[in-house]
């Protein structure tokens, strides 16, 4: 299948590859020349405008930095140039309005369109272990599931249009809240005289285990390896989490939502961004306690 991808950074090179290996054409585009460079090393033919990327693709993907970017790209360059066969898949992690204004301009043009924002950081997008949560029609989806398949593990139709924002940002609001409390506990457990590992192998198998402790534990040398032992550097930086959580928190007054933990988490990372740690994997928010 002839792809156009739309956005090559940190998640989307590593996904333009994988749909590479799988034996996909990939026209790729991107502002970056480092990035486009490393597409074209993974095998995409790169252009130099979103117009000549998407001509006469089956699939154009995108995954950009925000909704604001997405809607541009799509009604300037997207929606009107790329055939009107074609499909499109938004990756990019946006807010429910405007994923769903997006696609319902691209709807009324002729084209099907889902959202489908994934979840499991860099490592995933390189690995081609990627969760997909995907709103849209059910042609759509039935569209969209082969190619997305070809970059992740699960792919899981949420619902019409913007339902795979609205699964993305609550499962995030979410992780936050539960990393937020693993931190606090070990913490907490330490200043009482208990040994991390010992706390762990008690908690991870009583009823306070949660994915944050388990499998991407906050404190060095203890768990499966996670970027806690790596001063945390890699995994999920805390500036994109708190993108999600800001995200989160719209979603939550738009939908007179009430969300007091999460609302907490948020405000947590907020402080933790502030200070200078945004490149920071979110899990070094344990570092405050």
């Amino acid at each position: 299948m002839k792809i156009a991808f739309i956005g090559l950074g940190n998640m989307g090179g590593g996904m333009a590859a994988n749909l590479v290996k799988a034996g996909h054409k990939v026209r790729a585009f991107d502002l970056s020349e480092t990035a486009l460079n490393a597409a074209k090393d993974a095998g995409c033919t790169i252009f130099s405008s979103v117009e000549e990327a998407v001509e006469d693709v089956e699939a154009v993907v995108s995954m950009l930095p925000n909704g604001e970017i997405v809607k541009g790209v799509y009604s300037d360059s997207v929606i009107g140039t790329a055939p009107k066969g074609a499909v499109f898949l938004d990756c990019s992690t946006i807010d429910v309005a405007t994923a769903r204004e997006v696609i319902s301009a691209a709807e009324a043009d002729g084209y099907e369109m889902v959202d489908a924002p994934v979840s499991g950081g860099i490592a995933a997008a390189n690995g081609g272990t990627l969760t997909f949560m995907v709103g849209g029609s059910d042609s759509a989806f039935d569209r969209a599931k082969p190619i997305l398949e070809a970059m992740g593990k699960a792919v899981i139709h949420a619902g019409d249009a913007g339902n795979g924002q609205a699964a993305k940002i609550c499962n995030n609001m979410l992780l936050a809240i539960h990393m937020a409390g693993t931190c606090e506990a070990f913490a907490m457990a330490e200043k009482l005289g208990l040994d991390p590992q010992t706390f762990y192998d008690i908690s991870s198998v009583s009823s306070g285990q949660n994915w944050s402790m388990t499998s991407y534990c906050p404190v060095p040398g203890v768990g499966p390896q996670s970027p806690s032992d790596n001063d945390y550097e890699g995994g999920f930086a805390t500036a994109l989490m708190l993108k999600d959580l800001r995200l989160a928190m719209e979603a939550a007054e738009k939908s007179d939502s009430a969300v007091p933990m999460g609302s907490r988490a948020a405000a947590l990372y907020e402080d933790f961004n502030g200070a200078g740690n945004g490149g920071k994997d979110f899990s070094a928010i344990i570092k405050t306690y």
